[in-house]
């Protein structure tokens, strides 16, 4: 194992819950907030070893922090990466079934 990489356990840090992502799981897409360093096709090969699915593409996004106080001091969230994963129609993660 090379200084660089990543474990595939840890791309993948939880799924993000929503009204649009419950729209979307209807599509077949999944969304999930993933290690920064993490690359496409590290996204796609974790998916695919922990769920047992084949996705077919991925778009990664990076989310930046936003603006927020605590009392009069100004600060910012913590900037992070969204993936949405794109499987096949006949394909679910049992993850997220009955959320």
């Amino acid at each position: 194992m090379k200084p660089g990489d990543i474990i595939l356990e840890k791309v993948l840090i939880e799924p993000i819950l929503s009204e649009k992502t419950n729209l979307m799981r209807e599509e077949a897409k999944y969304v999930f907030k993933v290690d920064p360093a993490a690359t496409k096709i590290q996204i796609k090969e974790a998916v695919r070893k922990l769920f047992n699915v084949h996705p077919i593409s991925c778009n990664v996004m990076v989310i930046g922090g936003k603006p927020k106080r605590q009392r009069s001091r100004p600060g910012y969230t913590s900037t992070w990466k969204k993936a949405i994963i794109c499987l096949p129609k006949n394909e679910k993660i049992p993850l997220f079934e009955g959320v």
